[in-house]
Protein backbone atom coordinates (compact mmCIF):
# COMPACT_ATOMS: atom_id res chain seq x y z
CA UNK A 1 0.00 0.00 0.00
CA UNK A 2 1.52 3.35 -0.99
CA UNK A 3 1.40 6.53 1.10
CA UNK A 4 -1.58 7.93 -0.79
CA UNK A 5 -3.64 4.73 -0.29
CA UNK A 6 -2.69 4.65 3.39
CA UNK A 7 -3.82 8.25 3.86
CA UNK A 8 -7.09 7.51 2.09
CA UNK A 9 -7.75 4.50 4.32
CA UNK A 10 -7.04 6.49 7.47
CA UNK A 11 -9.19 9.40 6.30
CA UNK A 12 -12.11 7.21 5.32
CA UNK A 13 -11.91 5.53 8.71
CA UNK A 14 -12.21 8.91 10.36
CA UNK A 15 -15.06 9.96 8.09
CA UNK A 16 -16.79 6.63 8.69
CA UNK A 17 -16.57 7.09 12.45
CA UNK A 18 -18.01 10.58 12.09
CA UNK A 19 -20.93 9.31 10.05
CA UNK A 20 -21.53 6.48 12.52
CA UNK A 21 -21.59 8.91 15.42
CA UNK A 22 -24.12 11.10 13.63
CA UNK A 23 -26.33 8.10 12.95
CA UNK A 24 -25.66 8.16 9.20
CA UNK A 25 -28.35 10.81 8.84
CA UNK A 26 -26.43 12.26 5.91
CA UNK A 27 -24.69 10.41 3.08
CA UNK A 28 -20.91 11.02 2.78
CA UNK A 29 -21.13 13.03 -0.45
CA UNK A 30 -23.79 15.33 0.92
CA UNK A 31 -21.87 15.53 4.20
CA UNK A 32 -18.76 16.68 2.32
CA UNK A 33 -20.75 19.25 0.38
CA UNK A 34 -22.08 20.62 3.67
CA UNK A 35 -18.63 21.86 4.67
CA UNK A 36 -18.75 25.65 4.45
CA UNK A 37 -15.64 25.79 2.29
CA UNK A 38 -16.71 23.41 -0.49
CA UNK A 39 -20.31 24.59 -0.25
CA UNK A 40 -19.50 28.21 -0.99
CA UNK A 41 -16.23 28.20 -2.95
CA UNK A 42 -16.35 27.80 -6.73
CA UNK A 43 -13.59 26.71 -9.10
CA UNK A 44 -13.30 30.35 -10.16
CA UNK A 45 -12.80 31.37 -6.53
CA UNK A 46 -9.97 28.82 -6.24
CA UNK A 47 -8.38 30.09 -9.44
CA UNK A 48 -8.29 33.68 -8.17
CA UNK A 49 -7.68 32.87 -4.51
CA UNK A 50 -6.03 35.52 -2.36
CA UNK A 51 -4.64 34.17 0.87
CA UNK A 52 -6.79 34.88 3.91
CA UNK A 53 -4.30 33.92 6.63
CA UNK A 54 -0.94 32.82 5.24
CA UNK A 55 1.75 35.10 3.88
CA UNK A 56 2.68 34.46 0.24
CA UNK A 57 5.75 32.50 1.34
CA UNK A 58 3.76 30.40 3.81
CA UNK A 59 1.07 29.69 1.20
CA UNK A 60 3.68 28.52 -1.32
CA UNK A 61 5.16 26.25 1.37
CA UNK A 62 1.68 24.88 2.10
CA UNK A 63 1.14 24.30 -1.64
CA UNK A 64 4.39 22.41 -2.17
CA UNK A 65 4.08 20.43 1.05
CA UNK A 66 0.46 19.44 0.34
CA UNK A 67 1.47 18.18 -3.12
CA UNK A 68 4.17 16.02 -1.53
CA UNK A 69 1.58 14.55 0.85
CA UNK A 70 -0.91 13.82 -1.96
CA UNK A 71 0.77 13.81 -5.38
CA UNK A 72 -1.17 13.20 -8.59
CA UNK A 73 -1.60 9.60 -9.64
CA UNK A 74 -3.17 7.78 -12.58
CA UNK A 75 -6.65 8.25 -11.11
CA UNK A 76 -6.79 11.86 -9.94
CA UNK A 77 -4.98 15.13 -9.50
CA UNK A 78 -2.80 16.28 -6.61
CA UNK A 79 -3.71 18.21 -3.49
CA UNK A 80 -3.28 21.55 -5.27
CA UNK A 81 -5.66 20.60 -8.08
CA UNK A 82 -8.26 19.64 -5.47
CA UNK A 83 -8.01 23.08 -3.82
CA UNK A 84 -6.35 21.81 -0.65
CA UNK A 85 -3.99 24.80 -0.08
CA UNK A 86 -6.98 27.15 -0.22
CA UNK A 87 -8.93 24.79 2.07
CA UNK A 88 -6.12 24.90 4.65
CA UNK A 89 -5.91 28.69 4.36
CA UNK A 90 -9.64 28.87 5.09
CA UNK A 91 -9.36 26.38 7.96
CA UNK A 92 -6.85 28.64 9.72
CA UNK A 93 -9.64 31.21 10.10
CA UNK A 94 -12.36 28.63 10.74
CA UNK A 95 -10.31 26.89 13.45
CA UNK A 96 -8.00 29.60 14.87
CA UNK A 97 -6.59 27.19 17.45
CA UNK A 98 -4.61 25.67 14.53
CA UNK A 99 -2.99 28.97 13.51
CA UNK A 100 -0.03 28.94 15.89
CA UNK A 101 0.85 25.21 15.50
CA UNK A 102 0.69 25.36 11.69
CA UNK A 103 2.45 28.70 11.31
CA UNK A 104 5.06 27.63 13.85
CA UNK A 105 5.51 24.32 12.05
CA UNK A 106 6.08 26.02 8.71
CA UNK A 107 8.73 28.23 10.36
CA UNK A 108 10.33 25.17 12.01
CA UNK A 109 10.44 23.47 8.60
CA UNK A 110 12.24 26.44 7.05
CA UNK A 111 14.76 26.61 9.90
CA UNK A 112 15.55 22.89 9.64
CA UNK A 113 15.98 23.16 5.87
CA UNK A 114 18.25 26.18 6.34
CA UNK A 115 20.39 24.16 8.78
CA UNK A 116 20.58 21.05 6.61
CA UNK A 117 20.43 22.37 3.05
CA UNK A 118 21.13 26.09 3.39
CA UNK A 119 17.78 26.90 1.80
CA UNK A 120 14.20 27.43 2.89
CA UNK A 121 11.85 24.51 2.19
CA UNK A 122 10.41 25.86 -1.06
CA UNK A 123 13.91 26.57 -2.38
CA UNK A 124 15.18 23.05 -1.70
CA UNK A 125 15.37 20.43 -4.43
CA UNK A 126 12.67 17.74 -4.54
CA UNK A 127 15.15 15.23 -3.15
CA UNK A 128 16.05 17.55 -0.27
CA UNK A 129 12.36 18.15 0.48
CA UNK A 130 11.70 14.41 0.55
CA UNK A 131 14.76 13.84 2.72
CA UNK A 132 13.40 16.42 5.17
CA UNK A 133 9.96 14.80 5.22
CA UNK A 134 11.45 11.34 5.77
CA UNK A 135 12.81 12.69 9.05
CA UNK A 136 9.37 13.79 10.34
CA UNK A 137 6.80 11.61 8.57
CA UNK A 138 7.37 8.44 10.63
CA UNK A 139 6.91 9.15 14.36
CA UNK A 140 8.33 5.81 15.51
CA UNK A 141 11.54 6.33 13.55
CA UNK A 142 12.06 10.06 14.04
CA UNK A 143 14.96 11.35 16.13
CA UNK A 144 13.89 13.03 19.41
CA UNK A 145 15.04 16.45 18.20
CA UNK A 146 12.62 16.12 15.27
CA UNK A 147 9.56 15.80 17.57
CA UNK A 148 8.29 19.36 16.88
CA UNK A 149 8.43 18.59 13.17
CA UNK A 150 6.69 15.25 13.67
CA UNK A 151 3.86 16.92 15.57
CA UNK A 152 3.51 19.62 12.92
CA UNK A 153 3.58 17.19 10.03
CA UNK A 154 0.97 14.89 11.62
CA UNK A 155 -1.40 17.84 12.00
CA UNK A 156 -0.64 19.18 8.53
CA UNK A 157 -1.11 15.76 6.92
CA UNK A 158 -4.53 15.45 8.60
CA UNK A 159 -5.54 18.82 7.16
CA UNK A 160 -4.40 17.79 3.67
CA UNK A 161 -6.25 14.48 3.85
CA UNK A 162 -9.42 16.13 5.19
CA UNK A 163 -9.33 18.76 2.46
CA UNK A 164 -8.56 16.36 -0.37
CA UNK A 165 -11.08 13.63 0.40
CA UNK A 166 -13.90 16.07 1.08
CA UNK A 167 -13.27 17.88 -2.24
CA UNK A 168 -14.93 17.05 -5.56
CA UNK A 169 -11.72 15.40 -6.84
CA UNK A 170 -11.35 13.44 -3.60
CA UNK A 171 -14.96 12.21 -3.62
CA UNK A 172 -14.44 10.99 -7.20
CA UNK A 173 -11.11 9.42 -6.19
CA UNK A 174 -12.91 7.38 -3.53
CA UNK A 175 -15.36 6.20 -6.17
CA UNK A 176 -18.41 7.18 -4.15
CA UNK A 177 -21.48 7.00 -6.41
CA UNK A 178 -24.13 8.31 -4.03
CA UNK A 179 -27.41 6.55 -3.34
CA UNK A 180 -28.20 4.24 -6.25
CA UNK A 181 -31.34 2.25 -6.99
CA UNK A 182 -30.69 -1.49 -6.68
CA UNK A 183 -32.98 -4.14 -8.15
CA UNK A 184 -32.78 -6.79 -5.40
CA UNK A 185 -34.23 -10.08 -6.56
CA UNK A 186 -34.50 -11.67 -3.14
CA UNK A 187 -32.26 -14.13 -1.32
CA UNK A 188 -30.35 -16.59 -3.54
CA UNK A 189 -31.19 -20.29 -3.49
CA UNK A 190 -27.68 -21.02 -2.24
CA UNK A 191 -28.18 -18.72 0.75
CA UNK A 192 -31.63 -20.20 1.47
CA UNK A 193 -30.15 -23.71 1.36
CA UNK A 194 -27.39 -22.71 3.75
CA UNK A 195 -29.94 -21.28 6.19
CA UNK A 196 -32.23 -24.30 5.82
CA UNK A 197 -35.04 -22.13 4.48
CA UNK A 198 -35.30 -23.59 0.98
CA UNK A 199 -38.79 -24.95 1.65
CA UNK A 200 -40.13 -21.77 3.24
CA UNK A 201 -40.52 -19.92 -0.04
Amino acid sequence: MDRRELLKTLSLGTLGATFALTGCTTAPKEKAEEHPFWKHVTEEDLEHWETQFFTDHEFETVRQLANLVIPADERSGNAEEAGVPEFIDFMMLDQPENQTPIRGGLKWLDLQCQKQFNNRFIECSKNEQKEMLDQIAYPDEAEPEMKPGVNFFNQFRDLVASGFWSSKIGIEDIGYMGNQAFGWQGCSEEALDKLGLEDKI
